[in-house]
C-alpha cells in the first residue's frame, strides 16, 4: 500500500528550509516501509510503502505514536492518505 502522510508543526510556525526534522522522522519509521521525504510550504510530506495487508488506520496508529519521540514531538499527522499505486511501482512490487 501507498500511502502519504502530511505532517505540520504543532505551533503552526514555518519551518526553516532545512531537512532535519523529516530526516528525524524518517529515521523513527519501521525500517520495512519504503520511505521518500519533501517538504512542501511548511510541512513534511512523507511517502511510504508498506505490506499490502497494512491498513491506513494501522500506519496512522504507528505515525502518531512515533511523534511523541522528544525529538519529533512538535510535529503532528495532518493526513494519511492511500495512494493509487502507478504502474511501474506496481510493477517493481511484484519481481
Amino acid at each position: 500500500m501507498l500511502i502519504q502522510l502530511t505532517m505540520r508543526r504543532i505551533d503552526g510556525l514555518p519551518i526553516p528550509n532545512s531537512p532535519v526534522d523529516g530526516i528525524r522522522i524518517l529515521a523513527l519509521l519501521p525500517s520495512r516501509w519504503h520511505k521518500d521525504v519533501s517538504q512542501a510550504t511548511g510541512d513534511i510530506v512523507i511517502r511510504v510503502r508498506t505490506d499490502e495487508d497494512t491498513t491506513s488506520a494501522q500506519v496512522r496508529a504507528e505515525v502518531t505514536e512515533i511523534l511523541t519521540a522528544p525529538e519529533v514531538d512538535h510535529w503532528e499527522l495532518v493526513t494519511c492518505q492511500p495512494l493509487p499505486m502507478s504502474r511501474t511501482l506496481a510493477k517493481e512490487e511484484n519481481r
